[in-house]
C-alpha cells in the first residue's frame, strides 16, 4: 500500500537526520512527530476497516424515543450531527424520507451516505443516544432526558444481494409526499410506504419524482434491511454455538450527551469521552467512531 510506504520512508528518513546530531534539525523532526503520528492513526483504522460489508455505503435511520417534543428535537439534532460529519469527510447523502415533528424536530429521517467504507466508520452508531439539558420546550428550565434511537444497515447493490421477496409478503402504502421533492410533491400520492408483513420491517421513501421511482428506491433498501437481518441471525447462531455474547444488541444506550449540569460525551462501550458536546453535535464524531474500531476499554 502507497500511504504504508510513504509513512515507513518518512520515518526512515528522520532517524538517518537524527544520528546527525544538529538540534534544528532535532527540532525540525519534533514538530513532525505529531504529523506522524497523526498519519499512523489514520492508517491503523483504515486496516480496520476490513469487516466484510465495511467498503459500503449506508443506510443511516433516526428515530425518536418517548418525549414528544424533546425526543423529535434530539432526533433533529442527530441528523445535523451526521449530515455535518458526512460534510467533514466529503461524503454525499440522499435523503429518501422525513417526517417532520408536529411543534419541533423530526419523527423519523431515513438516509443514504455514499463513499468509500462508510458501513464501516458508522456501523457502532447503531443504538439508543441519550441527552441530558435543560428544555429549550419547558418554560420553567427544567432539565429533561431525552432518547433517540439510530440505526445502520449497509447499503449493498442489488446485484449482490440474493434475496427474493415475495408480493404476497408485502403491504405497500400509498401517501402525499411532505418533504422536498419533485414538481409533483404535495399534489399527487406518490410517496411510498412498504411493509414486509413476515418481518414487521417498514421502509418509506418520498423524495424520488414519481410512485413508480420511490416504490423501487424502498424496495431496494427493504432488500438491504431483509439481507442484513439474515446476516445477523446467522452471525447470532455461530455466536451462540459458540458461547459467545454479543457486547451490544439494537436498541440498547450506546452514548451519553449531557448539556447540563455540566458538559460530557460520553461513549459506554470504551468510555472515551470529551468535555466539547457543541463539537461534537457539529460533526466532530471520528473520537468515537476511531475508538470503537480500535476496541477501547
Amino acid at each position: 500500500m502507497e500511504k504504508i510506504t510513504n509513512l515507513k520512508n518518512k520515518i526512515a528518513s528522520n532517524l538517518e537526520l537524527l544520528s546527525l546530531d544538529d538540534e534544528e534539525i532535532r527540532n525540525l523532526i519534533i514538530e513532525q512527530v505529531s504529523e506522524i503520528k497523526e498519519e499512523l492513526e489514520e492508517l491503523e483504522i483504515t486496516v480496520l476497516l476490513n469487516g466484510p460489508y465495511d467498503k459500503y455505503n449506508a443506510v443511516l435511520e433516526i428515530h425518536p424515543g418517548a418525549g414528544g417534543t424533546e425526543s423529535c428535537d434530539w432526533a433533529s439534532m442527530l441528523y445535523r450531527m451526521y449530515t455535518r460529519w458526512c460534510e467533514k469527510k466529503g461524503y454525499k447523502y440522499e435523503v429518501i424520507d422525513e417526517q417532520k415533528g408536529e411543534e419541533a424536530g423530526i419523527k423519523s429521517v431515513s438516509m443514504i451516505i455514499y463513499g468509500i467504507n462508510v458501513y464501516g466508520y458508522l456501523k457502532n452508531e447503531k443504538g439508543v443516544h441519550r441527552l441530558v439539558r435543560i428544555s429549550p420546550f419547558d418554560a420553567n428550565k427544567r432539565r429533561h432526558t431525552s432518547f433517540a434511537s439510530v440505526d445502520v444497515t449497509p447499503y449493498i447493490n442489488n446485484e449482490e444481494i440474493d434475496i427474493e421477496i415475495k408480493p404476497s409478503d408485502l403491504r405497500i402504502d400509498v401517501y402525499r409526499s411532505t418533504g422536498a421533492g419533485g414538481q409533483g410533491v404535495n399534489t399527487t400520492d406518490s410517496a411510498v410506504r412498504i411493509t414486509h408483513l413476515p418481518t414487521k420491517i417498514v421502509v418509506t421513501c418520498q423524495n424520488e419524482r414519481s410512485q413508480i421511482q420511490n416504490k423501487e428506491k424502498a424496495l431496494e433498501i427493504l432488500k438491504n434491511k431483509l439481507y442484513q437481518l439474515e446476516v445477523e441471525k446467522q452471525e447470532k447462531e455461530l455466536k451462540e454455538l459458540k458461547g459467545e455474547q454479543a457486547d451490544i444488541n439494537f436498541g440498547s444506550q450506546i452514548r451519553n450527551y449531557v448539556m447540563h449540569p455540566y458538559s460530557l460525551v460520553k461513549d459506554l462501550r470504551t468510555n472515551v469521552e470529551t468535555s466539547n458536546v457543541n463539537k461534537v453535535l457539529d460533526g466532530d464524531i471520528d473520537l468515537f467512531i476511531n475508538s470503537c474500531l480500535k476496541g477501547i476499554r
